[in-house]
């Protein structure tokens, strides 16, 4: 690991974009392209959305995130809740399925595959939720292109 930062925020819904300008802007000093900044941004936001909807569905409780940067220019962002848990991971994960009533398209983990190189989740009933997700940002090129 090359670097690492930590962070923990009451689950109310205004601290979403919180959460994703502060991972943003401690991986933006890998100088990534705006694609790769706007995929993490979004991944990130769709978890942190996920705790506030669903971990602590009628309460306010903590999420904590941790983004750490390697040498070789992979990020890992781990965010945690305490909430409720996910009984079903696998039934969780699928497209279009939601606990979150008609509002909640059920996509998040879809969003949050799609947009970086692995997810995984782990989660106990009544403990709550873990979500780590690895993105690989490609070097950049100075000067000349090659």
């Amino acid at each position: 690991m090359n670097n690492e930062m930590k962070l923990s925020f009451s689950s109310y819904s205004s601290n979403e974009s919180f959460a994703r300008a502060t991972v943003a802007a401690f991986v933006a000093q890998l100088d990534p392209t705006i694609e790769e900044l706007s995929d993490l941004k979004t991944a990130v936001s769709e978890a942190v959305t996920n705790c506030i909807v669903h971990a602590y569905r009628d309460a306010i409780g903590m999420v904590y995130i941790t983004a750490s940067i390697s040498k070789d220019r992979r990020i890992t962002v781990k965010i945690r809740d305490k909430g409720c848990g996910i009984p079903d991971i696998a039934k969780a994960m699928e497209p279009l399925f939601s606990t979150g009533g008609e509002e909640r398209a059920g996509l998040g983990f879809s969003v949050m595959e799609s947009f970086t190189d692995s997810l995984r989740v782990r989660s106990k009933v009544g403990q709550g939720t873990t979500i780590i997700m690895h993105k690989k940002l490609a070097g950049r090129l100075s000067g000349f292109a090659r």
